[in-house]
């Protein structure tokens, strides 16, 4: 399993007659961050490709014993350490990991989830399979900015609509192009649909089916990128318009509208020269308008002032601005808009979102502080709760022996130290022992676990605030 190299030289380094390591992971709390609390998610995945059943062979362990004669220039491999594991379990890994369950939202500085060996003479594959493990930051990560993002939508659709009918649809997933790996888009894409069912990212879609028990996550729509418009020349791009409504007659489809002049494609070809084929469109089958270029408020602004003069719109319940139900727009990168759409009295039904890197790429380990550390130690039989605390950066320093996370009797959620925890009230799950997934989640109960709560979607001062700090995270300041 993937390894940090310094990792193989450390069953050396461990104090004599060691029978046990327990360590934990946890996202610290950090002064002034726009992030309280975090969503789990991501673990089984790491669980399953990588630590389920037998995965130590003698195959890996002589390739490995050559691996790091080359790589150090010496002997430390632990040749007879990992042949044990292969003899006495089968090539199993004694480990015991309890976790969060995944899809819940937990307030950041709680243990997420604990490791600890269950066999005395493998101690030292607690933190062996750290490295592995800490790369849970990237999954927790973007799923924790997907569901800020569906806060800011949320609230501000109920605010102009007085429903959330189609929230779920209202952020897609442009990132797969953007990010570093097949492997990231797959986590961060399967991340992103905890939270929504709009996405471009296949490979978050397979994950969530082959890993997570879900047929078929997320959803799309035909759409015209700039090839198949320019394509055409400059000339015709009224034809090349055409042909994407000829060919998607029915059911919705996008049409990226900036290759030459958004504002031209909006007034005179969609509002004047196609506009009787775009009124003939349908609810189910409305043309969404993409522009993709220059300052998104300026643009966004006086694209969907044109289209109200070419089209019309009508006033929702609450009072907003909505197109005909058979138009509507996408706008990437630029969920912040919201509020000027409801400024200049235009409804959030209007705009559909799209996200790249901002949201899959944008980020890294201390955008949550993730970490992982050593809490409790077993030596000749006794058991000793062991600490970090940093003289030069009080913050960094870890929690004390064994874990546990309960809801407190005031409704919070709490980590107990130093073995204190009831086991009745712990909310940490055994999801793997020895080489076995003891726990498993669909989708759709991690969906479930992940849902906004009522007090996240009203627009309170308090959120007005916190929105704020979301711009940060739009605009991938975070």
């Amino acid at each position: 399993c993937p390894v940090g190299k310094q990792r193989i030289t450390h069953y050396k380094q461990y104090p004599p007659n060691v029978s046990k390591i327990y360590s934990y992971f946890e996202c610290r709390r950090k002064k002034g961050s726009q992030f309280s609390e975090v969503v789990f998610f991501g673990l089984q995945y790491l669980l399953k490709k990588y630590l389920t059943g037998p995965v130590i062979t003698e195959e890996k362990i002589q390739e490995a014993k050559l691996f790091y004669q080359m790589h150090f220039k010496q002997a430390v491999f632990d040749e007879e350490g990992w042949r044990k594991v292969l003899e006495k379990h089968d090539g199993r890994l004694p480990i015991r990991i309890k976790a969060v369950p995944e899809g819940r939202i937990i307030p950041r500085g709680n243990v997420l989830f604990t490791v600890e060996n269950t066999d005395p003479s493998f101690y030292w594959l607690t933190n062996y399979i750290e490295t592995m493990l800490v790369q849970m930051w990237y999954p927790i990560t973007v799923a924790t900015v997907s569901r800020e993002f569906k806060k800011i939508l949320a609230r501000h659709l109920k605010a102009t609509s007085g429903s959330l009918e189609g929230l779920d649809l209202k952020l897609h997933d442009f990132g797969y192009r953007g990010v570093s790996s097949q492997e990231s888009a797959a986590l961060g894409g399967a991340a992103h649909l905890v939270n929504f069912c709009s996405t471009d990212t296949v490979a978050g879609l397979l994950m969530a089916q082959r890993y997570y028990s879900c047929p078929m996550a997320g959803f799309s729509i035909p759409a015209a990128e700039h090839s198949t418009i320019i394509s055409w020349g400059r000339t015709r791009e009224k034809e090349a318009f055409e042909r994407v409504l000829d060919q998607f007659s029915s059911g919705p489809v996008s049409v990226v509208s900036d290759s030459y002049d958004i504002f031209n494609a909006c007034k005179h070809i969609w509002g004047d020269k196609l506009k009787e084929r775009v009124m003939e469109r349908s609810q189910d089958s409305c043309l969404v308008i993409r522009p993709d270029s220059g300052d998104p408020a300026e643009t966004l602004i006086e694209v969907i002032k044109i289209l109200e003069e070419c089209f019309g719109c009508s006033l929702n319940a609450m009072g907003f601005k909505v197109l005909p139900s058979y138009l509507r727009i996408i706008q990437g990168d630029g969920i912040d808009l919201t509020s000027k759409l409801s400024d200049e009295g235009w409804s959030a039904e209007n705009i559909f979102f799209g996200c790249g890197s901002a949201l899959l790429q944008k980020l890294n380990r201390d955008t949550l502080s993730c970490a992982f550390k050593c809490s409790y130690v077993e030596t000749n039989g006794k058991g000793m709760d062991v600490y970090k605390q940093p003289v030069t950066d009080p913050s960094k320093g870890s929690k004390r022996g064994r874990l546990s996370l309960r809801r407190n009797s005031d409704g919070f959620i709490e980590t107990v130290e130093r073995g204190a925890g009831k086991p009745e009230e712990d909310l940490l799950v055994t999801v793997f022992e020895n080489g076995s997934l003891m726990h498993e989640y669909s989708l759709e109960e991690i969906r479930k676990n992940a849902r906004l709560r009522d007090d996240e979607m009203d627009h309170t001062p308090h959120n007005q605030e916190a929105e704020l700090l979301h711009n940060h995270i739009i605009n991938g300041l975070h």
